[in-house]
């Protein structure tokens, strides 16, 4: 299987790479709390091993994973500690400068593998900004959404992956179970839990009071490696179907370009 971790290959390997219009994965998360069973790492970790997975199974067409980026916008989880966060004029400068980085490098596709919550409305707006700027196709999703089908068919508690919940603590079970801090798991329900954000107007809300006392969302003691693997191989084959996906790399229309309704729809 051809190695598909960036930090694995030689500056050569990886000019070979951009020759032949290979894809670049940027696997974009955050350093935060999940309770007091999970590591701050979890979204990084999970995110991370899914593009890896996801282009993998992509074996027919080159695609490249970035180490992840660990910090996202995460300011949310403050009252609970662990968390280091950034704004987002300094996420979507980050952002910008890794577009410019891998285009000095020779490619010309970016996709933005989001495994974090908090990351899922800048990522959009970030996304077509940086296809305006640059004129080169640069796609998001959450993994959440790679499998959704997988994610609801595999969990019992929850109909789908909140946080440090039945789902993520499956996706550790499977990964990595050594992780997973067993004694707390029974403590690691939030009471009652406010379902803050859940209502149609947008605003600012602290785990505080979304997931208060635990930092958690969800139950995560029904998790097991069982769902957590099915989890996993249903998004990297959702992540897989994306990559190749032909039409999502087709170049953005220049619409900033001066002139540009003149030209009309041609």
């Amino acid at each position: 299987m051809a190695e598909v971790r960036w930090e694995r290959l030689t500056a050569p390997e990886l000019r070979a790479l951009a020759a032949r219009d290979a894809v670049v994965v940027l696997p974009v998360a955050s350093l935060e709390q999940h309770g007091p069973h999970l590591p701050v790492w979890t979204d990084s970790f999970i995110g991370h091993a899914v593009a890896i997975r996801g282009a993998e199974l992509a074996d027919d067409l080159p695609a490249v994973v970035l180490p992840p980026m660990w910090m996202g916008l995460s300011e949310h989880h403050f009252p609970f500690g662990g968390t280091v966060s950034l704004d987002y004029a300094t996420f979507a400068a980050v952002l910008r400068c890794v577009t410019r980085s891998i285009m000095a490098d020779g490619f010309r596709k970016l996709f933005l593998l989001n495994s974090h919550g908090g990351n899922i409305e800048p990522l959009a707006v970030s996304a077509r900004e940086l296809a305006h700027e640059f004129g080169i196709p640069v796609v998001t999703t959450t993994i959440t959404k790679l499998a959704p089908q997988a994610v609801t068919a595999a969990l019992t508690t929850q109909s789908g992956i909140q946080h440090a919940c039945e789902g993520e603590t499956s996706l550790w079970l499977h990964l990595d179970p050594s992780q997973v801090r067993a004694d707390q798991v029974a403590h690691s329900v939030s009471p009652g839990g406010f379902a803050a954000g859940d209502a149609a107007a947008t605003r600012f809300w602290s785990f505080a009071e979304r997931a208060p006392v635990t930092g958690v969302r969800g139950d995560p003691r029904g998790a097991t490696a069982e769902k957590g693997r099915a989890i996993f191989e249903g998004m990297a084959a959702g992540l897989a179907a994306m990559l190749r996906d032909v039409a999502i790399w087709q170049a953005p229309d220049a619409v900033w370009r001066a002139g540009r309704a003149q030209a009309g729809q041609g």
